[in-house]
């Protein structure tokens, strides 16, 4: 048996819009995408948070690599890393991805999701949709 202790969630935006897209930038810089907050109580040990990202991309140059990001505070605590091609084949993309945060201190913490492109001359854009969700629970002792 768990106990819900907190859940957030975010939709920057709800639809496929190239009209709102912003491009990712080049690796090491990196692109903010959704953040939410989730507050754990005092007492609420063993926990974890699952976080489930979505994020809609288009491929514009070349074939990119994108790494996904998951920051607790500024603490990674998740990656993964997608490939995107563009003209000629397929361009538009539905990124989804889950982490899990076991045992997080008690307090209010932002996790937030960033991309980066590690692929030189290629560009990707975020097109939507965007959605971004967590839920902490009380585990078992």
């Amino acid at each position: 048996m768990v106990r819900i202790l907190d859940k957030a969630a975010v939709q920057p935006l709800n639809r496929f819009n190239p009209a709102k897209s912003f491009t990712i930038r080049r690796s090491p810089q990196k692109s903010g995408i959704a953040t939410i907050p989730i507050r754990i109580p005092a007492n609420s040990q063993p926990n974890r948070v699952d976080l489930v990202a979505s994020i809609g991309v288009r491929g514009v140059k070349g074939i990119a690599q994108v790494r996904f990001r998951v920051f607790r505070g500024n603490k990674e605590i998740f990656n993964t890393q997608q490939g995107i091609e563009s003209t000629g084949s397929e361009q538009n993309y539905i990124v989804t991805f889950q982490a899990e945060d076991r045992n997080v201190p008690a307090g209010t913490h932002a996790y937030t999701v960033t991309a980066e492109n590690r692929t030189p001359n290629t560009r990707v854009d975020v097109v939507g949709p965007i959605s971004f969700s967590g839920l902490a629970v009380k585990t078992r002792n």
